[in-house]
């Protein structure tokens, strides 16, 4: 249900970007950056957070983490990781396929400036073994997301 979820979302939205399935697990950031021949920074990852009474999604390059202090003062209030069901029973999605796109909730999408290092990103596409290779820019535009600055890089220091 989920990837086809994002299949009817890429054809209602943009049926230009193909859905990459490349057969093998791509539920990790190190595994999909292998699937797919990238450096694990392209992946972008979607992170399923609970921020005060609000469920958000954080979409943020492969090697970055979330800086706490950051997403609080971003977002108003301290954040926390969801479980995994809770994660697929709000986005549709399972652990390993989450991703911005043909959610079975409306949510606030976030996309972290980390993205725009790179001219595409390969988020996960509702399967744990697709993916989608677009702008961080198209995606932003796509799942209506506001851009922050939330995460650190590997050589920034906490």
């Amino acid at each position: 249900m989920s990837e086809a979820s994002v299949r009817a979302f890429f054809a209602d939205h943009a049926p230009d970007i193909a859905i990459i399935d490349q057969g093998l697990s791509t539920a990790t950031v190190q595994e999909a950056a292998q699937a797919l021949g990238v450096e694990p920074a392209r992946i972008a990852k979607t992170l399923s957070l609970r921020v005060g009474d609000r469920v958000v999604l954080i979409v943020a390059r492969g090697d970055a983490r979330l800086h706490n202090g950051k997403a609080k003062a971003a977002l108003g209030a301290k954040p926390r990781m969801l479980g995994a069901e809770e994660v697929e029973a709000i986005t549709g999605h399972p652990v390993g396929g989450v991703c911005p796109f043909g959610l079975a909730s409306p949510l606030p999408v976030y996309c972290d400036i980390s993205l725009k290092a790179f001219d595409t990103m390969f988020p996960a596409a509702g399967s744990r073994t697709a993916s989608v290779e677009l702008t961080p820019d198209r995606l932003a535009a796509l799942t209506g997301a506001q851009w922050v600055d939330i995460c650190t890089l590997p050589d920034e220091s906490a």
